[in-house]
């Protein structure tokens, strides 16, 4: 299958842009007639016939729509900026491979990075959805402070993934199945205590995600892939 990204295809823009377009003519060398199939990021995935291909616009007509079943379920990773970006783009690459519906970059006490484009994030995430033939893109919000996160959400299952000295359960034993969750991922140096007291005060759980220590990358990605388990392992 050759997908395509198109957001606006519902709107009547059946067209693909600029990048789009030269990888169809210039690397795929597509002709007039040819089909491709076009994902919209929000769940459906088109199979198109190209009208008029061209390296600049590449015009197309649907020929179907396919509208993927709504999840039962919803995953949010909040999770600190990491120094190196690399690490982080490779977080939202992997994530959106297992299937993640919001991800927001929370600034913490001892986050290195607070600064952040989250458009090269989003393009990030749309070449992961294209790549592993997902029609569906996270939303990527804007970096947020931590306090105001905690205080505007509106996940009913909250976990933070935290080290302390005494063990917290494993997160696969405490989400249900269903869920609307929510994961709080810490910097390099971790949460603060007031922090961890402050999420536990409204209502976060505090979880372990293995008996290893992980990096904040890793951390976000197992929380998401277990999450995708607890819902996928009865299907």
């Amino acid at each position: 299958m050759r997908l395509f990204y198109q957001p606006n295809i519902d709107a009547g823009d059946t067209f693909l842009d600029t990048d789009e377009s030269g990888h169809c003519v210039k690397a795929l060398r597509l002709k007039q007639g040819d089909l491709i199939h076009v994902a919209d990021g929000k769940g459906s995935i088109y199979t198109c016939r190209l009208t008029r291909p061209d390296p600049g616009k590449s015009f197309f007509e649907i020929v179907e729509r396919k509208q993927e079943p709504a999840k039962t379920y919803f995953i949010h990773i909040a999770i600190a900026p990491t120094k190196n970006l690399d690490r982080l783009e490779w977080f939202v690459e992997k994530s959106v491979e297992l299937g993640i519906d919001k991800i927001s970059p929370i600034l913490c006490r001892t986050s290195e990075r607070k600064t952040l484009r989250t458009d090269r994030l989003q393009r990030k995430a749309i070449s992961a959805m294209k790549q592993s033939l997902k029609s569906r893109t996270p939303e990527i919000s804007e970096p947020i402070p931590f306090s105001d996160l905690l205080a505007h959400h509106a996940e009913s299952e909250k976990y933070i993934a935290y080290l302390d000295d005494l063990p917290s359960p494993h997160l696969i034993n405490l989400a249900k199945k269903d869920g609307q969750y929510l994961v709080l991922i810490g910097p390099e140096g971790d949460f603060s205590s007031e922090e961890v007291a402050n999420a536990t005060r409204l209502g976060f759980q505090t979880v372990s995600l293995g008996n290893h220590r992980l990096r904040t990358e890793t951390a976000g990605i197992a929380a998401c892939h277990i999450l995708n388990l607890i819902n996928e392992a009865s299907l």
